[in-house]
């Protein structure tokens, strides 16, 4: 998986999660107005869940597509011994 797929998935997946709090609330408003307030919410419940998901402690227990630098060192271990093939 890319790495910009990765961090899509994991864009949809937070999002998702913060209007998934905010929808009941959204849904029983009447106006646009009423909901702007948990539109605000549902921002900083997606910006939340995007810093705890960044944390290396967390990286472990979320799914492997959702991981942030699951093959950095895989991918840099490579390039440094195709490099020391070379030369």
């Amino acid at each position: 998986m890319s790495e910009a797929t990765r961090r899509s998935l994991r864009t949809f997946v937070q999002s998702a999660v913060a209007l998934a709090v905010a929808l009941p609330t959204i849904v029983d408003a009447s106006g646009v107005a009423a909901g702007l307030p948990w539109a605000a919410g549902a921002a900083a419940a997606a910006a939340t869940l995007s810093r705890i998901m960044a944390l290396e402690s967390v990286q472990p227990l979320l799914p492997r597509p959702l991981r942030t630098g699951a093959d950095d060192g895989r991918q840099l271990a490579a390039l440094l011994r195709s490099e020391r093939r070379r030369g």
